[in-house]
């Protein structure tokens, strides 16, 4: 997919500090909005993952370290939206963040409320197709 439209938070493009660590935040719950019909996704994204690498010759650690995730040019997990996506104008789609995590749980929580508050599995605007995630009230 060639097209990138910037992610926007609080009204402004986001674009992390410079100075922007693993430790700053986990991922973000979002917004897609396909403006030439006015459907919406609902969704969350990790910021960072953990590469696993091979342990060092003679020990039997295993090696991890973060790298960031394709958030940039992420535009969601659903099919009928990535599809629609290949044939439109760049400048059709919005990609808001609602909310900057810290960590997996705070996600999945935000997420889920967002979608239930907007109803999305009811409302034709949606392209959400289900709600699916646990949570614990650890980390909120």
């Amino acid at each position: 997919m060639i097209m990138i439209s910037p992610w926007y938070y609080e009204g402004r493009p986001y674009e992390p500090p410079k100075d922007f660590s693993s430790d700053d935040y986990y991922g973000f719950v979002y917004c897609i909005t396909n403006t030439s019909n006015g459907k919406k996704y609902i969704g969350k994204k990790n910021l960072w993952s953990i590469q696993k690498r091979a342990p060092l010759k003679g020990k039997t650690n295993r090696r991890h370290r973060r790298i960031q995730t394709d958030w940039r040019t992420y535009y969601g997990s659903n099919k009928t939206l990535l599809s629609e996506l290949e044939h439109l104008d760049p400048h059709t789609i919005t990609r808001e963040i609602l909310h900057l995590c810290a960590n997996k749980n705070q996600m999945t929580y935000y997420e889920m409320q967002e979608q239930f508050a907007r109803n999305v599995l009811k409302d034709p605007n949606y392209y959400n197709e289900y709600i699916g995630g646990r949570c614990t009230s650890r980390g909120l």
